[in-house]
């Protein structure tokens, strides 16, 4: 027991030992923080202000830019920290709050992919029935379902890490916290949360096939659609979407499922970097560079400032 309590820190190896390549990489993320948190910010702004956008599509693609946003500002801050003064020791407290926050929001974007694949099958194979069924407060419950489910599968992961002690290395092989890496340098039995983790697995696993299945009715809704703008307009959506779906899904899958043994260690780091910093910078680009509504908004926004300027 004595040993145990002995590790208050854990050390975060990072994305580099030499100085010079920290300072990089310093500069090549901090811009891509700064970008993920404007873009995120903007087309959170312009569904809340653009009553244009007030549908369930925006509605739920808002609540994506604000997962977006936090998911990354759990562990982009800590990095960039550690980058600028080389320090990289993390309380075990501080550790297992970014475990559960980074979960929290990480588990409730997957339910929030599948809410909005479940909206664009509802717009899609049953548009005149698109409104009574996709009611706001139908939306609103769906959302809260999302957030709720995310902060209930994060906590029973962070409640299960309380009961784990560290007495071995203290060297975490990655620049943020997370489940693998904490079961690797445990003293404790991890089995109930190894089972655990399969146990969430298995059900994130239905939740991916439930994202993709109603794309199969779409599909075939959309090939039957004559006009070829309709099917462009539709096919621009779907695609959109099942993008930002793959790129996050293929992420955590290799973090969470592919060994972190010696030899794994720089490619996990390198889909730990993909899906903690680049996804939450791609999912808006994403959608605004493929969404007329959303540039329309952002160009009446810019002309209201304009003439409050003028004024």
């Amino acid at each position: 027991m004595r040993n145990v309590t002995e590790i208050s820190f854990f050390t975060l190896v990072g994305l580099s030992d030499d100085p010079q390549t920290m300072n990089g990489l310093f500069l090549f993320f901090l811009p891509i923080y700064l970008m993920t948190l404007f873009t995120n910010l903007l087309i959170f702004f312009l569904v809340l202000t653009d009553y244009h956008l007030h549908n369930p599509m925006y509605f739920f693609l808002a609540n994506l830019a604000f997962l977006d946003m936090s998911y990354s500002s759990v562990t982009a801050p800590r990095m960039l920290f550690d980058l600028v003064t080389k320090r990289r020791s993390i309380s075990i407290p501080a550790c297992i709050s970014q475990i559960f926050f980074y979960l929290s929001f990480a588990v409730s974007e997957l339910f929030l992919l599948l809410a909005m694949s479940y909206d664009r099958y509802i717009a899609i194979c049953h548009p005149l029935h698109y409104k009574l069924i996709m009611s706001w407060r139908v939306c609103t419950r769906m959302a809260s379902l999302v957030w709720g489910a995310g902060c209930s599968i994060s906590l029973v992961h962070t409640l299960f890490l309380l009961r784990l002690s560290f007495c071995r290395t203290s060297s975490i092989h990655n620049f943020f916290c997370n489940l693998p890496h904490l079961y690797q340098i445990t003293c404790t039995d991890p089995f109930i949360n190894i089972m655990a983790i399969l146990l969430g697995g298995s059900i994130l696993l239905g939740v991916f096939l439930l994202t993709f299945l109603p794309y199969v009715f779409i599909f075939s809704t959309i090939l039957r659609i004559r006009s070829k703008t309709g099917k462009r307009k539709a096919f621009s959506t779907c695609s959109s979407h099942i993008t930002v779906v793959s790129i996050f899904y293929g992420s955590l899958i290799f973090i969470y499922l592919v060994p972190t043994s010696s030899d794994m260690v720089n490619l996990n780091k390198l889909f730990s970097v993909i899906s903690a910093l680049i996804n939450p910078l791609l999912n808006p680009l994403i959608y605004s560079l493929r969404n007329k509504d959303l540039m329309e908004a952002l160009m009446r926004s810019y002309y209201h400032l304009n003439l409050i300027r003028a004024s």
